[in-house]
């Protein structure tokens, strides 16, 4: 089993993204993230998706996305020539004694405290999945009340890929 990631241009019509998880149900594929934003031409939405299987799936489901209306273009984000961000908003519990140092960490991380409450944080990081994954597991010795991961958004490196429509 690998991931891929896969970066798709559809038109930003209602229910595109429907139509596309509802591929992905009907053939069994598992969709591990998907993020989705409308693109600097308001006619078409972005879409990120991370799947995971052998290399005949993962062939499959290009091949079966690619055939959807909508879809007017889908790429592979390799990640050796593309750049990987996820956004994740971490609610900990905190008392007085315990702030600075889930602050010490956060720092350390370059992210953002974006709310404080007498008994919580709530911190802001953005990077990719290791980046987010190591600073959680810093916060193994407090109480991570509740936790919102936005899933990958990439882009390519450079222009030689980019797609104009």
């Amino acid at each position: 089993m690998r991931k891929k990631v896969f970066q798709l241009i559809v038109d930003n019509t209602a229910g595109v993204l429907s139509r596309i998880s509802g591929l992905f149900s009907r053939r069994g594929y598992n969709i591990e993230s998907i993020t989705a934003g409308v693109t600097a031409d308001s006619r078409f939405t972005r879409i990120t998706i991370v799947a995971s299987g052998d290399d005949e799936i993962l062939d499959q489901i290009e091949k079966q996305v690619a055939k959807l209306v909508d879809v007017r273009d889908i790429r592979e984000l390799a990640p050796e020539n593309s750049v990987y961000r996820e956004l994740a908003l971490i609610k900990v519990r905190t008392n007085s004694e315990q702030r600075q140092g889930v602050i010490s960490i956060a720092d350390i991380f370059r992210a953002n405290i974006i709310d404080v409450a007498p008994d919580s944080l709530i911190v802001e990081l953005t990077g990719d999945q290791a980046k987010i994954d190591a600073f959680i597991s810093l916060l193994e010795g407090y109480e991570i009340l509740e936790l919102a991961r936005t899933g990958i958004a990439g882009l390519g490196r450079g222009t030689e890929k980019v797609v104009y429509l």
